[in-house]
């Protein structure tokens, strides 16, 4: 059997309900390492691994000019360094970091440099160095809102697919995938608006018509505490061979 045949784009069987952080921290080795993470948006991820891991060094990359300038303006971290690029053309040398992390982020990557993408994070990690792929799947009640006016779901397959071919290419084995659903919670429709549609890398065209769709659809999820939301996720981890 070919390794990526155990490659699965979603399995909701026994997936739990967890915060992302619990998932990346029982995976990867942070204590003391190099981190590098790539579409870091608002650098959560990132300010939370060097928070906790006094120890590593983390490299935070993002390729919105305007998102890294915010980054850049925010309280800064010691161990943390912000910085402006892409998957497909990493400002690294090779055999930099111990760990690559991509948060949903992969199907941002333009489909035709996915495949780059794979050789630089192979290229920049050192030997048996991880890369640690966490993509959204295109299922459920947050995401038939979003097809509204951002229908994500055929960059995501192509996502999973370059996923799959870096594995089959051989110089990166699968070592880990694990499906999980993350909660989201929005106190209203403006929260919605303001995380989801008000975003610096996207400039969506919303009409009136769309507008009231969007809000329609959202307020069946309104409860006195607000919109709560679980959305799968898929979590893979490759190891860098000879």
């Amino acid at each position: 059997m070919a390794a990526t045949d155990k490659m699965q784009l979603w399995d909701p069987r026994g997936a739990p309900t967890c915060a992302h952080r619990e998932v990346y921290e029982e995976a990867l080795p942070l204590e003391g390492a190099d981190v590098l993470e790539l579409g870091c948006g608002n650098g959560e991820t990132s300010r939370a691994i060097a928070t906790a891991q006094p120890s590593a060094t983390v490299t935070a990359l993002e390729v919105d000019a305007a998102q890294h300038a915010l980054n850049l303006a925010a309280p800064q971290l010691p161990n943390l360094t912000f910085a402006l690029g892409g998957a497909e053309k990493i400002p690294a040398g090779n055999e930099a970091f111990d760990v690559v992390l991509m948060v949903k982020s992969l199907h941002h990557v333009p489909g035709d440099m996915l495949d780059k993408a794979f050789h630089e994070i192979r290229r920049v990690l050192k030997p048996d160095g991880l890369a640690y792929i966490a993509e959204p799947v295109f299922s459920g009640a947050f995401n038939e809102i979003m097809r509204i006016f951002h229908d994500e779901e055929q960059v995501r397959l192509n996502a999973f697919a370059a996923l799959k071919n870096a594995v089959a290419k051989g110089g990166m084995t699968l070592v880990s995938e694990k499906f999980f659903f993350t909660p989201v919670k929005l106190e209203n429709f403006q929260a919605f608006e303001r995380r989801f549609i008000n975003v610096t890398h996207s400039n969506h065209k919303i009409s009136r018509a769309q507008m009231e769709q969007i809000e329609k659809r959202f307020s069946q999820h309104m409860t006195p505490q607000g919109a709560v939301f679980k959305t799968p996720m898929r979590a893979d981890v490759l190891r860098k061979t000879a």
